[in-house]
């Protein structure tokens, strides 16, 4: 065990308070922060979700182009067939006509590809314009929730601060030794590394503590740790 004074002991109490209020604003602002983040992946999640209805759209406009292209295309050849028409012989006369009356069959298939192409288009397309006024709407409303928390929370971050200044120019007054321990108990109970034994009982753990270590806790002139929860034991009677 290492050698304590009431000094000692006092100045781990007084640490110990402001670990507790340094704790448990960090606690309140991490769930501050984590309440910020499920907000951030709300606008994530309908941003993934409007870019993917972009690119169904571009897809839909490359299609309907390429099909209205074809219909061009294949006038195109119509006009051509039938500019060669005036000008052919008897046999020729014949394959002309006939590939001039297969591709006016084909523009009419084309031309329903076409338009069914270009009402999935417009339908897409304003879908796409009405979501993405909706992601306007929600940008706004967001950065306003998340601004209105960061409003609310400046007194707090402001207080955690202070107790993390008032923690470190306590910490500055105790052994190396003691802060270290004091700093590894508090790391691996959450924040609470000293707690008082009252009525021969642990107030950490609430569990009985043996009447010679109780005797030692008292003395207070050792370093004591329960040895149920590990942490840093008290009696405040003894520090008066």
């Amino acid at each position: 065990m290492a050698d304590i004074t009431k000094a000692d002991v006092n100045i781990l109490v007084q640490l110990q308070k402001a670990e507790i209020e340094t704790v448990e604003i960090e606690s309140y602002l991490k769930g501050v922060e984590e309440k910020k983040s499920l907000l951030e992946s709300q606008l994530t999640d309908f941003k993934k979700a409007l870019d993917k209805l972009q690119n169904d759209f571009d897809i839909i406009s490359k299609t309907c182009s390429d099909a209205d292209l074809e219909v061009k295309l294949n006038d195109d050849r119509i006009e051509k067939s039938s500019a060669n028409l005036k000008k052919a012989n008897s046999k020729d006369y014949a394959l002309l006509l006939r590939e001039i009356d297969n591709n006016k069959k084909r523009r009419e298939t084309l031309e329903n590809i076409y338009l069914k192409n270009l009402e999935e288009k417009e339908s897409k397309e304003k879908e796409l314009k009405e979501q993405e006024q909706l992601f306007v709407q929600l940008t706004q409303k967001i950065r306003s929730q998340q601004e209105d928390i960061d409003s609310k929370t400046i007194s707090d971050r402001e207080r955690l601060k202070e107790h993390q200044e008032q923690r470190e120019k306590i910490a500055q007054n105790l052994n190396p030794y003691l802060l270290n321990r004091f700093n590894e108990i508090s790391q691996m109970s959450g924040g609470i590394a000293v707690v008082e034994v009252r009525d021969e009982l642990c107030r950490g753990c609430f569990m009985n503590i043996p009447p010679q270590l109780y005797i030692e806790i008292r003395r207070c002139t050792s370093l004591i740790q329960c040895p149920h929860c590990n942490k840093i034991l008290y009696h405040i009677e003894s520090l008066s």
